[in-house]
């Protein structure tokens, strides 16, 4: 999405909690457009406050993209309290902190602004074994909805991307970790195929751009029909998984 952005003329800002991976992120992507880094953990208020403040020293931002995310596939009864205390401090807090800062600041000045969160094909229906994420991101639809009324006839416009399957680096293979889980994922797809970084990139674009401006308080699922044929992305890996692969699924400590 911050390639695209960049591509169409944009400054960008990108934020998260690793310094060195913000500056390698913004190596590659320098070349396109300007790109600045700004570490910061979406979970604690008072550094989102302090991010924002950053960035309105130089201008106020017009758009802001909600992307932070964690998730665990595993039993819910064998998650700990940090477990969900992690995601819903990413997905849901992170979100409403970062909404918040933007929002009050555009809000003051009568500045026009958009927001656009990244949500899930299973929020509104609910998903066994990542069910902190299935609460989080219902939490982000209720919030671009309310927001979208209470906030619209204030130049402020709120949607959201509910993705299907998009193969990246790392994550993919953690969702699913054996072969057999990816030709099950693509059976479930009527297009039997995943989507792409490029396309959930070009509608990032278009609804943050002026040519969707009467696009307010929407979801905007985009997962080849996949939600469609059956709800429930993870649901369906209780019959799939073996008792060895929920062991290699548990989040494991960081040295």
């Amino acid at each position: 999405m911050a390639h695209r952005f960049l591509q169409l003329g944009a400054t960008v800002y990108i934020c998260g909690r690793r310094e060195e991976v913000l500056e390698k992120t913004a190596a590659e992507l320098s070349a396109t457009g300007p790109i600045h880094t700004l570490p910061c953990d979406v979970r604690n208020i008072d550094a989102v406050e302090a991010m924002i403040d950053t960035i309105w020293k130089a201008a106020p931002l017009d758009v802001l993209v909600n992307n932070a995310a964690g998730n665990f596939i595993a039993r819910t009864e064998e998650l700990s309290p940090r477990a969900w205390d992690s995601v819903i401090g990413i997905v849901l807090l992170g979100t409403l902190h970062a909404t918040m800062a933007c929002g009050r600041r555009w809000l003051k000045a009568n500045h026009p602004g958009t927001v656009l969160s990244i949500s899930a094909t299973y929020a509104p229906v609910g998903s066994a074994y990542v069910v902190p994420s299935a609460v989080s991101k219902a939490g982000v639809e209720a919030l671009t909805r309310s927001l979208a009324v209470e906030w619209g006839n204030r130049g402020i416009r709120m949607n959201a991307i509910a993705p299907g399957p998009i193969p990246t680096q790392g994550a993919f293979s953690r969702v699913l970790p054996r072969p057999e889980l990816e030709v099950l994922a693509l059976d479930r797809n009527p297009m039997h195929r995943f989507g792409t970084k490029e396309e959930l990139a070009n509608l990032a674009a278009f609804l943050v751009s002026d040519g969707s401006s009467y696009i307010n308080g929407e979801i905007i699922r985009m997962d080849g029909g996949e939600f469609l044929q059956g709800a429930g992305e993870f649901s369906n890996l209780g019959r799939a998984l073996t008792n060895e692969d929920w062991e290699s699924l548990k989040p494991r400590k960081k040295s």
